[in-house]
């Protein structure tokens, strides 16, 4: 499929299900902020937001999940130090919604562009190649950011996303997508299936956030503990040769960037497919484990990701 053939394609549909006043309700808030975000500009929006849910976040009852599983992964960590994290958190968590509202400010690798790029020779290479490869990360500071790198640097992006349970959210977060990193948005499951294995034939490359839970998925370690994963990234890999590369976003100062993307997995499979996806589902985890450690703060610890078996009493 060719450049100009992508930019022709139609946008997904919005989530199928009925507009409710809540909705319409919802909708009108999220207008109402993008204009206020757009009119303050990028720093003063990220701030404002960062600041307002570094201060809230941690009075919301969900906060406990994420004390919980710092607690579970953590044994040996105080409390000052899980309330430390967890206010971090919450303050990336605002600022990267307020950031939605300026997603065109981020040029990844250009001056003044806000994103610094590091180990740029790996995404390079698949431009280059001209093969489709898949590339994993996770909910690390403004996750946005990997797949508007990968459409401006000519990787062709099918950009993997949950679809808002809003209709009218949906659409517009479709839309104000479309605009930085690309037509081609396949949502998740199987609303999306058959399209994510069009666009790998097309010579496409999946962009996809595997770092939540996923019911139906296998067990794989992550963190030390056995976590329910999805096993696309790894089955799309075996199926059409194509390598996967592993990346995440670093936060470095206020609505600033650093982007680094790893090398390709190295796997050779055995021909056991099942065994094969498992392992390599494992290695794909462990690579999103160093980079949570890394920087545990800029990591979403606010989802329920380990089996509830699992977490502190």
């Amino acid at each position: 499929m060719s450049e100009a053939a992508a930019e022709d394609l139609p946008l997904p549909a919005r989530r199928d299900k009925p507009v409710t006043l809540l909705h319409a309700l919802e909708y009108g808030l999220l207008r109402v902020l993008f204009f206020v975000f757009r009119l303050i500009g990028v720093d003063a929006a990220s701030a404002l937001a960062g600041g307002f849910m570094r201060v809230v976040g941690p009075l919301l009852p969900v906060n406990r999940r994420a004390d919980d599983n710092l607690r579970m992964i953590y044994p040996e960590m105080s409390p000052a130090e899980r309330r430390r994290i967890a206010a971090g958190v919450w303050e990336n968590l605002g600022r990267t919604a307020a950031e939605m509202a300026h997603l065109d400010k981020f040029r990844p690798g250009e001056e003044n562009g806000r994103v610094d790029v590091a180990c740029a020779e790996h995404v390079r290479a698949v431009v280059r190649s001209g093969s489709p490869a898949i590339f994993v990360s996770g909910h690390f500071a403004n996750w946005e950011i990997m797949a508007i790198l990968l459409h401006r640097w000519g990787a062709k992006p099918a950009v993997i996303y949950r679809a808002a349970n809003n209709p009218l959210v949906d659409e517009f977060v479709i839309r104000t997508r479309a605009a930085v990193m690309g037509r081609l948005q396949i949502p998740k499951g199987k609303r999306g299936g058959r399209a994510l294995i069009e666009a790998l034939r097309d010579g496409r490359s999946p962009a996809l956030l595997v770092d939540q839970k996923l019911n139906d998925g296998i067990a794989a370690p992550f963190m030390g503990r056995d976590a329910m994963t999805a096993p696309a990234a790894a089955r799309l890999s075996l199926k059409f040769g194509a390598p996967i590369l592993a990346g995440r976003i670093e936060r470095l100062k206020g609505a600033h960037f650093r982007v680094i993307v790893d090398p390709p997995i190295a796997f050779t499979p055995t021909g056991e497919t099942a065994e094969d996806v498992r392992a390599l589902t494992t290695l794909i985890n462990q690579r999103l484990e160093s980079y949570v450690r890394a920087r545990p703060e800029q990591w979403l610890w606010l989802h329920r990701r380990w089996p509830k078996s699992v977490h502190v009493a």
